[in-house]
């Protein structure tokens, strides 16, 4: 690990009277996750002295993501091609008991995530980031010294907040991610060769989906839901299992499970200013997961990559950097995301009273189908 300790300066806190010691920085990253790394990566880039630390033991583990990265951003990220496991072509939509929609002009690539955040992580170390790991932040305090449950403290001139939908860095600048999907993912044996990532539609699934995409000889199989909805979504997720069982597309035996919270309210304002230091949000901690999709990771590394060059210019003095900042997320990510909120409400909006969405309403809530693109 590259730590380049000596262009790092110690200095004594105050909080505790002067007994602890707070490594000092130009740029804190916290989260180390493909918004993180590519944010650290950036500053350290424009020749700033970068920390980034991480909760997590090893980078992008466990792995709470379903993998699959859109053609768009594969060939500008490294990482996608060093970590490729299968290439997919097209998208196959199963709308309730209907027979499946083909769409044949969905390309991507399936990724193996913990090894897509490993590399991330390795450039930023190649870069000159001195990366923590087994880091947990324990509490931010109001001058913006980030203190962490292993009695370690750290300060900088800016913070950036890439620790996923319920930063707290977020939290402690007052924007919060509070519409959430809960999501579970198991991997599963795939019993024949399959190119498309498939999704499943059903009033079932309220705010959510379910997908299966395959890497290889194994596939992610998940299901996501409103978070109010929560309770149905292990049961719901058993019922698919087996019903892909059945139609022996899948094997019986389940190799790994995982599961986590999906930011889908859209984008915060992704500044702030904690005691006289300034706060960046990138990825998922800004809000930037499609509402509808759930997809997130090219966003990441996009607004990663522009939150480490927001950083940077900080440094050089600009003050009007993170408004800037803000504005290229918009004119980066504000239609699309505009567009699915409205779209994911319409959909949501179908329960009230009791009733559920037809089947058409929920083609209209999805990307694969020419309602969802209607002004």
């Amino acid at each position: 690990m590259l730590l380049d300790q000596a262009r790092w300066c110690i200095v004594t806190g105050a909080a505790d009277g002067g007994g602890m010691t707070t490594t000092h920085a130009d740029v804190l990253v916290i989260g180390l996750g493909p918004a993180g790394a590519s944010a650290a990566r950036a500053a350290a880039r424009a020749g700033l002295d970068v920390i980034a630390i991480d909760r997590k033991q090893r980078a992008g583990e466990p792995v709470q993501c379903a993998e699959f990265v859109p053609q768009l951003l594969s060939p500008t990220i490294d990482a996608v091609t060093a970590t490729a496991r299968q290439r997919i072509a097209a998208m196959q939509t199963f709308v309730e008991r209907d027979a499946p929609d083909w769409q044949g002009d969905f390309p991507g690539v399936m990724v193996d995530r913990a090894a897509f955040d490993a590399h991330l992580v390795s450039q930023a170390r190649a870069a000159g980031v001195g990366c923590h790991f087994d880091c947990a932040v324990a509490a931010i305090d109001p001058a913006g010294v980030v203190h962490c449950d292993d009695g370690r403290a750290f300060s900088a001139r800016v913070i950036i907040g890439a620790d996923g939908p319920r930063s707290r860095v977020g939290r402690a600048i007052g924007e919060i991610n509070r519409e959430l999907v809960a999501a579970r993912q198991i991997t599963v044996p795939l019993r024949g060769a399959h190119d498309a990532t498939d999704i499943f539609l059903s009033a079932d699934y309220p705010g959510g989906y379910a997908w299966l995409f395959p890497r290889g000889a194994v596939a992610n199989l998940g299901l996501g839901v409103a978070y109010a909805s929560r309770a149905c979504l292990k049961p719901a997720l058993e019922r698919l299992r087996l019903t892909l069982v059945a139609a022996q597309r899948i094997g019986e035996t389940i190799l790994g499970a995982t599961g986590g919270a999906i930011p889908v309210g859209g984008m915060l304002r992704p500044y702030g200013i904690l005691g006289e230091r300034v706060a960046l949000l990138c990825g998922d901690a800004a809000g930037l997961t499609n509402p509808v999709t759930g997809a997130g990771i090219s966003a990441a590394v996009l607004s990663g990559m522009a939150a480490g060059e927001a950083a940077a210019a900080v440094c050089g003095g600009d003050d009007g950097a993170p408004a800037e900042y803000a504005e290229d997320l918009e004119d980066l990510f504000g239609v699309a995301i505009a567009r699915a909120l409205q779209r994911r409400r319409a959909v949501l909006g179908q329960y009230a009273g009791g009733n559920t969405p037809s089947a058409e309403r929920l083609r209209g809530g999805w990307i694969a189908y020419p309602e969802y693109w209607a002004a």
